[in-house]
């Protein structure tokens, strides 16, 4: 290799250099024969869903569907598994089978997908939202202790990037102030806390299985409880709930506005296969993930992502924590730098939900601002900048994540990353 191609080699892409990755990563693929066996059969029986509206012994589904719902209460080890038709479809009911009522006030974090807090308005709840911890980007205990008041009736505990929230605090401040407790574990399924799985040891939590998930089924959500009252509230809600009610003799008929969130026979068969390879993806991710920080261990002015004590990470999103007065070089650049070098699925922010035009200009349901401004929200709940001061700041300077389910990741692949990283580390002095 002559002198000049040495150069051109060692340049960034933007300063006229070659690319380190210069085709795009395999996509993940989770789907294979066994799934598209299952599905076909499915299709031949004809059942693609046994559903009823009504009180009937198919009210829970056909037989795809009660089999992926027993094979995941074994697998999460809890007493009912609930299948439905999106994480979102989950979120909503789960709210709804924790007898929320209008007006109550749900703790949540501002760090996480939209559904989180709409699914508490769904049933004209107010979202408040505490700050996150820097370590797991999860719920901070201490703030959310500081944002309950006499109208807080829950805690929705985002599970966000693969690793669980501190369910131990949380869990006690529960038990203080006699509240419940939702885990939004979507991005998290098979991560470890303390030995139980993440979305376990809540009042209700799950699971998404949408098609960038650890597991997919294309669309669909897994919920898990083991209170036998709210597992049947969840089923009633996810089926038309107030056709129901009457004939199956319920007698607490309270948030029994029912919905068609019901998953499918298909969705179903594919996600037994799924589950029975979950393991083998969640290894897949943490053999990355490992590569990936033992390779990047090396670079100033970038944290790595922390798994905490007694927890096991599943790597949905590997999150990292720019130091941009270490660099002197802000992470839209460094950004710009690595794209350009062939890295793909990096992001700069992910979100602060308070600040969303819904919650700035608190207009939800028609136009005159339901239900902040009614009678059941009792008091002025501020979604102003400065009030999650850590969210906020890793959205606006220093947070840059990278999504690792996207691609296969084989160890060469993980090189490649390092290496565009180590190269643009290399040569931070041009960014500036």
């Amino acid at each position: 290799m002559n002198k000049n191609s040495r150069n051109k080699k060692g340049q960034l892409v933007i300063n006229g250099g070659e690319k380190v990755i210069q085709k795009p990563f395999e996509r993940y693929q989770s789907i294979g024969k066994e799934e598209v066996e299952a599905a076909k059969s499915v299709i031949e029986s004809g059942v693609l869903s046994k559903f009823l509206g009504c009180w009937h012994e198919d009210f829970y589904g056909g037989p795809k569907v009660r089999e992926f719902e027993e094979l995941c209460k074994d697998y999460f080890d809890v007493k009912h598994a609930i299948t439905v038709n999106s994480w979102t479809s989950g979120l909503i009911a789960a709210v709804g089978a924790i007898g929320i009522e209008p007006g109550d006030e749900v703790i949540v974090s501002p760090w996480t997908m939209c559904a989180s807090a709409t699914a508490i308005l769904h049933w004209n709840a107010i979202p408040v939202f505490a700050d996150i911890e820097t370590e797991t980007f999860c719920l901070d205990p201490e703030s959310v202790r500081a944002n309950i008041t006499s109208n807080t009736k829950a805690i929705m505990a985002v599970d966000i990037g693969g690793h669980s929230a501190n369910m131990t605090k949380l869990n006690a401040i529960a038990e203080e102030y006699s509240l419940k407790i939702i885990s939004d574990t979507a991005q998290a399924p098979g991560a470890l806390y303390k030995g139980k799985y993440a979305g376990t040891l809540a009042d209700v939590g799950g699971y998404s299985l949408n098609y960038h998930k650890h597991i997919h089924t294309g669309e669909g959500g897994i919920l898990v409880t083991n209170d036998d009252d709210i597992a049947e509230r969840l089923r009633l809600i996810r089926n038309h709930a107030e056709a129901v009610v009457g004939d199956k003799g319920v007698e607490d008929i309270s948030n029994m506005i029912g919905h068609n969130f019901r998953l499918g026979e298909i969705e179903c068969a594919i996600g037994i296969e799924q589950l029975k390879k979950m393991k083998g993806f969640i290894d897949s991710r943490q053999n990355a993930a490992k590569r990936l920080s033992k390779g990047l261990s090396s670079l100033k002015g970038i944290r790595l992502p922390i798994t905490q004590d007694d927890c096991t990470h599943v790597y949905y999103i590997y999150k990292m924590i720019l130091d941009i007065k270490t660099l002197g070089v802000s992470k839209e650049r460094i950004f710009e730098a690595l794209i350009a070098e062939g890295v793909e699925g990096l992001s700069t922010k992910y979100t602060n939900l308070h600040l969303l035009p819904m919650y700035q200009n608190k207009i939800a349901y028609g136009k005159k601002g339901f239900p902040w401004n009614s009678d059941i929200c009792k008091r002025e709940v501020d979604y102003s900048k400065g009030i999650c001061p850590v969210a906020e700041e890793l959205n606006d300077y220093s947070y840059l994540g990278f999504l690792m389910c996207l691609h296969k990741l084989d160890n060469e692949e993980v090189d490649l990353l390092i290496e565009a990283f180590h190269k643009v580390w290399d040569n931070m002095e041009d960014l500036k």
